[in-house]
């Protein structure tokens, strides 16, 4: 198949279980819960959205015809200093694959790809597509409206508040860590504080920052 991916870049995971983490975010077009365009907003499912994620057309995207050409734009953008190599401590290569919504496109050839070029493989999804096989982090943010397909894996990364999507529905389901965000936009410090208090109150949940926006990268 060909894989449509808006961009691909390096930078600092943001957010999440892995925040600090150096990655390659491979950014897939496409998303099953909006269009991308802002005169449809107002029938998507998910009406908090802030990512860019129609095209092609972004830093290093484009149409990839096959797996290992999709994994040597992304092998590009690791920096060579930070290959392993035999006697030194460096970082594992880590691709996060993410969207719109990856597992629209995402396979398992693809991943087979990630991993054969040295990369460890994670997903960023909303849930609502089954995962391919050999993925090394899955994480869920759950949409309000949206049935889960994917009810299990490493990180459930809830955007809170939503009505429609409290925090219990959630913290049965067989993930290893349950994480709030706050929801951006002017009510961001508003829903920052009652994603503390409510962490506070049900210690199973941790807070998850969206720290890149406050740090100004991407």
């Amino acid at each position: 198949m060909a894989y449509r991916v808006k961009e691909i870049y390096y930078t600092l995971q943001g957010e999440g279980a892995h925040v600090g983490r150096p990655a390659v975010f491979c950014r897939f077009s496409g998303c099953n819960l909006w269009t991308g365009r802002e005169e449809h907003r107002y029938r998507a499912i998910c009406q908090f959205c802030d990512t860019d994620f129609v095209g092609t057309n972004g830093p290093g995207g484009g149409r990839f015809g096959a797996p290992a050409e999709l994994a040597r734009a992304v092998s590009a953008t690791w920096p060579s200093s930070g290959w392993p190599s035999s006697g030194h401590a460096r970082a594992e290569p880590y691709v996060v694959c993410t969207g719109g919504e990856p597992l629209l496109q995402l396979d398992a050839a693809a991943v087979d790809a990630f991993h054969e070029a040295g990369f460890s493989v994670g997903v960023e999804t909303n849930g609502t597509c089954p995962a391919p096989a050999g993925l090394d982090w899955v994480c869920v943010s759950p949409k309000a409206g949206a049935a889960l397909d994917l009810d299990h894996g490493n990180e459930l990364k809830l955007v809170y508040p939503q009505e429609g999507a409290p925090p219990e529905a959630f913290e049965d389901l067989a993930f290893e860590r349950f994480l709030l965000q706050p929801m951006d936009g002017p009510a961001r410090d508003k829903n920052t504080v009652l994603a503390v208090e409510y962490c506070l109150a049900h210690p199973q949940w941790r807070l998850s920052l969206q720290t890149h926006k406050y740090l100004g990268i991407p």
